[in-house]
């Protein structure tokens, strides 16, 4: 048993599918499926139930992620202790959009606070235009933002992730059962229309390259709104697997499923002004950054 193997069985977890637990490592799928079937062989039991939906945790395989999640945390922290020696001084002032603040950067500041105890970081949630203007005016040393939506040519951004976006549906919706969803066939079906981060601009972006238009119900900002109808089967919508949870706060269950039309990733990552100086803090910030997503780790 290796890191490797844990770190893989949490994000398979954590995304209930492999393909998106290889997406989000950017490696692939048979490797995702190797290290688990290792690590099911070393522990002597079966952590998942492989189901037509994707991966559902065995009730060994709930335990077993509590623990590993510990041991990956402390690993992060012991990663932690050579920069902590000399650790990075000063404020940076962070600004993120609403997505990212809800589904990606919490974990990462607490990780920043351990590995740079003496570093000030303020974040400030903002829309994509407001947190262009405050890169450009200096009022941010640094954004983490959705990089698909950013085209101003003044800012330099480095994409980290790239979250795919599947159909969701009810579990028991034909879709979801079929394994597959003609963009002609969800045309047909009520569409829970998400708005927060230039969502809605992006859906009819993708959808203007087919020959149908989605027959919108509801238009909301909310998240777990669009997640709960979804579950009461009064609709479907496309997100991104970031966003994605396989239940509602209800409790009921939501799955996912693949389109005939290729839908583009929604791009998380990093955003600065051109030719400004980055200070110390922020070049700490952006090397942690680096590390996390862009360098080889297992």
């Amino acid at each position: 048993m290796n890191f490797r193997h844990l770190k893989f069985f949490v994000a398979t977890a954590e995304s209930g599918q492999v393909s998106r637990a290889a997406t989000q490592l950017s490696i692939s799928q048979s490797a995702v499926t190797s290290a688990i079937k290792e690590l099911e062989s070393e522990l002597g039991t079966s952590l998942f139930f492989r189901t037509a939906q994707g991966m559902e945790m065995t009730e060994a395989g709930r335990d077993f992620l509590a623990s590993t999640r510990e041991i990956l945390e402390k690993l992060e922290l012991a990663k932690g202790m050579a920069q902590r020696q000399s650790p990075a001084k000063g404020s940076i002032s962070i600004a993120a959009t609403y997505t990212v603040i809800g589904y990606f950067l919490p974990p990462h500041l607490d990780r920043l606070q351990h590995i740079y105890p003496n570093l000030d970081i303020r974040i400030s949630e903002l829309n994509r235009e407001g947190i262009e203007e405050g890169l450009l005016s200096n009022r941010f040393d640094l954004a983490v933002v959705l990089t698909s939506n950013i085209a101003n040519s003044e800012l330099k951004t480095k994409t980290l992730l790239r979250s795919s976006r599947r159909l969701w549906a009810a579990n028991s919706h034909k879709f979801i059962r079929e394994g597959k969803a003609t963009f002609e066939d969800i045309s047909r079906e009520d569409y829970i229309m998400l708005t927060v981060d230039e969502a809605a601009h992006t859906t009819m972006r993708y959808w203007s390259l087919s020959a149908f238009k989605p027959k919108v119900t509801l238009r909301t900002s909310s998240v777990e709104a669009v997640r709960s109808m979804v579950a009461n089967g009064q609709g479907v919508t496309i997100l991104s697997d970031m966003v994605y949870r396989p239940w509602s706060l209800e409790g009921k269950r939501i799955g996912t499923t693949v389109t005939d039309y290729e839908i583009p990733s929604m791009d998380i990552g990093l955003a600065w002004r051109k030719g400004v100086e980055i200070r110390k803090p922020v070049a700490s910030v952006i090397e942690y950054f680096n590390q996390s997503y862009l360098e080889p780790n297992y």
